[in-house]
């Protein structure tokens, strides 16, 4: 071979460089050049270069407690950091919030007894880990566990390692809380030693904040022995930096005005694109399907087409909201900012492992607007955190009231659905709340999170577009003051609207930066990024599949019926489908009537329609009542080996799905109701059972 000389070596080099950057979209050298346009782009919120040991950085930063997270909305993450704050404040402990993502765990066994570890953990889906948490949990559950020093469960070798652990679940799904009771039992295993009693909070039955509040304080109180601290009056300290940059243009390039990375701020959008970096996709088309004025169900078709994004039939689509402008304006009226909305302000976290939630430098604006989940429910600790800088002393004391009387926080918040916004305006009766810190709110409140909606089209028909069914959410409580609006569907409802070109306002006065940080948006677009779900139709087309979804929970199965349709027009044998679909009147919410005509056409007698229209008769008719009127053929499809779907509301709707399946196959088998359940049970176990549900 003839030696290389030089310019040949140059030009390989050249040829390499250029390869690597078409083939990585240019992400290598965002990573060199941005910690933001490394996060978001690729996944992780962790800095290049940042150290993967946890022991490592805790000593390098004075941390004698961590707490980790596994969060899929973003709940966990929040109530880990207020753990952090509180246990700083209140008790000197030198706190780190951590995402379990970021770092690796075969050295926990060098975990030394001085230091401790909350671990603050929810459960997604049946009983599975968060995103951000499944190394850590296939790790710390894995039959051959090893850890540094070697050994595995029959040594302790976490011996010296002290935790805390509080779970995040909803008792209305099978597997309750099961992330925290598996990883407590597998810490157990493994020597560890728990600090207090392993919490657990249920989202079911709303009872989320309190069960979280019950639990810490006996939790403080045997940490606070068993690491001999001493407890203070909690003063607050910011962990972050907030400067004001009055000499910045808002309008400046290098300012964020709601961008979620360095790409998006340069106008050159590059995947990959996921949970930390949203594709901007545009809305190719959108409609109203419900026929009735007072409510509003949305269609609409999502163009991924280019963006190297894909799904398959059964995932969810992740629309990442902005808060309305009306909301927007409360919140920056009621901390007197705003007269100073545009103006530019820096964030920085004062503490090393301290991580800014959102690109800086920006504006107030931007912050509340793109990135602050300012609607959200109040929780009763914030509300005595931020007692402190009320206007006067009245307004103190009323807000430490409501903060420390469960009773009374229910009657003047919780009841009545306020955010945080709302409350502060009927208290301050006209004061602004100057007082409080800006860094106290990026705090205090967490980061908006995108919502997901399962996919109501499928792939095998239309694999560059994703459909979206969704009721917009706008609900009036008794009493309470304010319209109950869903931050997301109704931004969609407002991107519907434009597009149409519908000059009717909403009747509440809420209006949206629909076209984006420096009209990026422009054309009716939305940003988006794809979750994967393990609700799937069989492999085997021919396998007969029975579906239980009223409402919007037909989403998925208009996508499975999508599907099957288009396989039996292909010419495969396409076995019985069997959809059982509810909604209040025949006449205003039988959404996708006609469509369903279209797949009959296609499927013939291989698919059967089953409704419950519950308030057109004299008597409410449900899913699940139609479900027991078919129970012969419900139970031979099952004994084929059919699968058996549920999606829609968890509280109520799936659990008895669940139960009247149980009777069914008891009674049409002729075996005890017991035995019924643990069919169903084992149905679960296979996958034969599948859920997509919410509470």
């Amino acid at each position: 071979m003839a030696q290389l000389d030089t310019l040949d070596i140059v030009v390989l080099v050249a040829l390499l460089l250029a390869s690597v950057a078409y083939f990585t979209k240019g992400t290598y050298w965002a990573v060199r050049k941005d910690p933001y346009a490394s996060s978001y782009a690729n996944g992780s919120a962790s800095k290049a270069g940042k150290s993967r040991d946890i022991l490592e950085t805790m000593d390098k930063s004075g941390k004698n407690c961590v707490v980790f997270y596994g969060s899929q909305t973003g709940t966990a993450e929040d109530y880990a950091s207020r753990l952090a704050k509180e246990g700083s404040s209140r008790f000197g402990l030198k706190t780190m919030v951590a995402d379990l993502e970021e770092y690796d765990y075969d050295n926990l066994d060098k975990f030394p007894d001085d230091k401790v570890a909350m671990f603050v953990l929810a459960t997604y889906g049946e009983g599975e880990p968060t995103d951000n948490a499944v190394d850590f949990y296939e790790f710390i559950t894995g039959q051959d566990v090893s850890f540094s020093e070697g050994g595995g469960a029959e040594e302790k070798p976490l011996s010296t390692f002290k935790y805390v652990a509080f779970g995040l679940g909803n008792n209305t799904y099978e597997h309750y809380n099961s992330m925290v009771r598996n990883v407590n039992k597998a810490l157990e295993k493994l020597g560890g030693s728990r600090i207090g009693a392993a919490g657990e909070g249920d989202d079911g039955a709303g009872t989320m904040e309190e069960d979280f509040l019950s639990w810490k304080e006996p939790m403080w109180s045997a940490l606070t022995q068993s690491m001999e601290l001493e407890e203070r009056e909690a003063v607050y300290e910011p962990a972050f930096e907030v400067t004001e940059k009055p000499d910045m243009d808002a309008e400046d390039d290098m300012v964020y005005l709601g961008e979620p990375n360095k790409n998006h701020l340069e106008g050159a959008s590059r995947g990959p694109y996921n949970a930390h970096n949203p594709y901007i996709a545009p809305i190719v088309e959108s409609s109203e399907i419900f026929k009735v004025e007072n409510r509003n169900c949305l269609h609409m078709e999502i163009d991924i087409g280019g963006s190297n994004l894909t799904y398959t039939t059964g995932d969810h689509v992740a629309v990442w909201p902005t808060n309305a402008g009306k909301e927007v304006d409360r919140f920056l009226n009621v901390l007197g900012l705003a007269s100073k909305r545009h103006m530019v302000i820096a964030v920085k976290g004062l503490d090393p492992t301290a991580k800014v939630p959102f690109p800086s430098p920006t504006t107030y604006d931007a912050a509340v607007r793109y990135h602050m989940e300012i609607c959200a429910p109040v929780s009763r600790q914030f509300v005595s955190m931020i007692a402190q800088f009320a206007p006067n002393e009245s307004i103190k004391a009323e807000m430490t009231k409501i903060g420390s009387e469960k009773a009374y926080f229910v009657e003047k918040v919780s009841s009545q659905h306020l955010n945080i916004a709302q409350l502060l305006e009927i208290l301050g009766k006209g004061e602004k709340w100057t007082a409080i810190p800006f860094s106290l709110w990026i705090e205090g409140i967490h980061k908006i999170q995108p919502r997901y909606y399962s996919i109501s089209s499928s792939s095998f028909v239309q694999k560059d577009r994703v459909s979206v069914t969704a009721i917009v959410e706008s609900v009036e409580i008794p009493g309470a003051p304010h319209v109950v609006k869903g931050v997301t569907t109704n931004y969609l409802l407002a991107l519907k609207q434009k597009q149409h070109g519908d000059p009717h306002p909403d009747p509440h006065g809420l209006d949206y930066a629909i076209t984006g940080p420096r009209n990026k948006y422009d054309g009716i677009h939305v940003p988006v990024h794809i979750r994967h779900s393990n609700f799937k139709l069989p492999s085997d087309p021919s396998t007969p599949i029975i579906m239980v979804g009223p409402g919007t929970g037909v989403a998925p199965f208009r996508a499975f019926v999508q599907e099957r349709a288009a396989q039996a027009k292909a010419g495969e044998n396409v076995g019985k489908t069997m959809l059982f679909f509810g909604c209040r009147k025949k006449m205003e919410d039988f959404i996708y009537e006609n469509e369903w005509e279209e797949y009959k056409e296609a499927l013939g007698d291989k698919f059967e329609l089953v409704v419950a229209f519950s308030r057109d008769g004299p008597q409410k008719v449900y899913v699940q009542h139609k479900l027991k009127e078919h129970a012969e053929e419900v139970n031979n499809l099952l004994q084929q080996k059919g699968f058996f779907y549920v999606c829609g509301d968890a509280a109520n709707m799936a659990r008895e799905v669940n139960t009247v399946l149980a009777q069914i196959i008891a009674t049409q088998r002729g075996i005890p109701e017991s035995k019924g359940e643990e069919i169903v049970k084992a149905m679960r176990a296979s996958n034969q059972y599948q859920e997509d549900v919410w509470s």
